[in-house]
């Protein structure tokens, strides 16, 4: 067991990475045709968000995304707007809440920004006021899914009944991802990464809180 997992720490989550990516890339294509035609009409603008987060090593890369707000000026821009809705589009609406809007990340998994499954990859300011835990977290490369990704797929709605979102983010459901990255980041193993996916898959189709993490 333990030389199965080293071998896929070291050479087989990457090389997993890559052939799912690239299939989904594939695959996905004719929907990302789509996908970009009704954001176009939506929004009369870009179709990919590109934001700036930290990956391996805390080096900085610029995460793709599928726009589901409305743009603003640089001069009103802020890195998060924690339980906001105001700028979601009709579209934007339904693509964040399949998740579909993190579709093109593929594209950073293919290119090694990103893995599947690892911790979400975060903004400036979080890594800068935790910086301590992010250096053990970001041994391994961030990822599309993972164990609090399923536990707080609906993190908009909570903080949206928050009176401060900012602070309840920042003091609450921060730490408990922090807490999740690092189990995760112990024990990465392929066994591990198939069952994030499925429940990952699982709480978007059913719309359901899957508690998988450990303890």
């Amino acid at each position: 067991m333990w030389i199965e997992t080293s071998f896929y720490r070291l050479c087989g989550k990457r090389l997993f990475d890559i052939l799912l990516s690239l299939f989904s890339l594939l695959a996905l294509a004719p929907i990302f045709y789509l996908i970009i035609a009704f954001i176009l009409v939506d929004f009369r603008s870009v179709p990919f968000f590109v934001q700036k987060r930290f990956g391996r090593g805390v080096q900085p890369f610029r995460l793709i995304k599928f726009r589901s707000m409305l743009p603003v000026s640089r001069e009103l821009r802020r890195e998060f707007e924690l339980g906001s809705s105001a700028r979601i589009t009709r579209i934007g609406g339904i693509l964040r809440k399949t998740k579909i809007d993190e579709l093109p990340a593929l594209f950073n998994v293919l290119r090694g920004n990103m893995s599947i499954v690892g911790p979400r990859p975060e903004v400036a300011k979080y890594v800068q006021a935790c910086p301590e835990d992010f250096n053990q977290i970001l041994n391994i490369r961030p990822g599309l899914s993972d164990f609090a990704s399923i536990k707080y797929r609906d993190e908009e709605a909570i903080l949206a009944g928050q009176p401060d979102p900012e602070a309840y983010y920042l003091n609450v459901i921060l730490p408990d991802k922090l807490r999740l990255a690092k189990l995760y980041a112990k024990n990465v193993s392929f066994s591990t990464d198939l069952r994030i996916i499925i429940d990952t898959i699982k709480s978007i189709v059913t719309k359901e809180t899957i508690s998988n993490a450990p303890d």
